[in-house]
């Protein structure tokens, strides 16, 4: 009878993993999450620190029915969920729905699914990241107090079955807030004088005022202001034009065009198609 219980995510990995293992290990799949917050206004503890309260769904209660008859029958287990936050949360949320003891329960983690990979992960376990499991427990009680607010109201007002989350509902006040600064914003008109200079038969030379004048008669006693004036040139400095998207587009497009006309002209083979 094996001795060690290793606990991934997915039952896909399971048997793979078992067969690098050995007979003194037993792989078995938690599903994915086994915990989660109650379907009600009453999940999460707003006078006491935003306490959750976590419940086993229906659908996976026979899940962990079956986990606990394994971690009974054996001497250690290991947590191999997923190693990011949501996999942490996962390992924590077993540990706490089958009561493991901190004595043989062991935390691992792997990146890819090789016998190497899964043996290093075996010899060195490690315990369950805490901060981890805070970041997922907080990113789900935003989820829960943001939605249980805005998504009702976008049931009533635009459609029904739609979600608001953290993320959704920021994303819809950036807008309305942009959209208000629009709808405040006053357009103004004002006025800007261009100049062309000659300096030879052949070159001309362009230069813009940066002033803005409100008014068209500030500009023309501006310019009443320079008839007798003398301009000159203090400094010029020559720059490279500057390329814009579609005109970069349009280069790469160019030089690029010859490689699907070839793919399209050439068999697979390697063979020309005839005309």
């Amino acid at each position: 009878m094996p001795k060690n219980l290793v606990i991934v995510e997915s039952p896909a990995k399971a048997k793979t993993i078992e067969g690098y293992l050995g007979k003194e290990y037993k792989v078995k799949s938690s599903f994915g999450h086994v915990r989660d917050l109650p379907k009600d206004n009453q999940a999460i503890d707003i006078e006491h620190g935003f306490k959750p309260t976590y419940e086993i769904p229906k659908d996976k209660k026979d899940v962990i029915n079956q986990l606990r008859k394994e971690v009974s029958e054996s001497d250690y287990v290991f947590l191999a969920s997923d190693d990011d936050r949501e996999g942490e949360a996962i390992s924590w949320h077993l540990k706490e729905a089958l009561d493991l003891s901190e004595s043989n329960t062991h935390r691992i983690v792997f990146r890819e699914i090789t016998k190497n990979a899964i043996l290093n992960a075996i010899q060195n376990p490690r315990g369950i990241n805490y901060d981890l499991v805070n970041a997922q427990q907080a990113r789900r009680i935003l989820d829960r107090l943001v939605g249980f607010e805005l998504s009702p109201l976008l049931w009533k007002k635009i459609k029904t079955g739609l979600s608001a989350g953290r993320v959704q509902s920021v994303a819809v006040r950036l807008v309305v807030e942009r959209e208000r600064e629009i709808e405040k914003f006053i357009p103004e008109s004002f006025f800007r004088i261009s100049a062309i200079f000659t300096i030879d038969k052949e070159t001309q030379l362009k230069a813009d005022h940066p002033k803005r004048f409100k008014t068209e008669e500030e500009a023309v006693a501006f310019l009443e202001s320079c008839r007798k004036s003398v301009f000159t040139i203090n400094n010029l400095e020559k720059k490279p034009a500057k390329k814009t998207f579609r005109s970069r587009r349009r280069n790469r497009l160019a030089r690029g065009w010859y490689k699907p006309l070839a793919a399209l002209l050439c068999h697979p083979r390697g063979h020309r198609l005839p005309h």
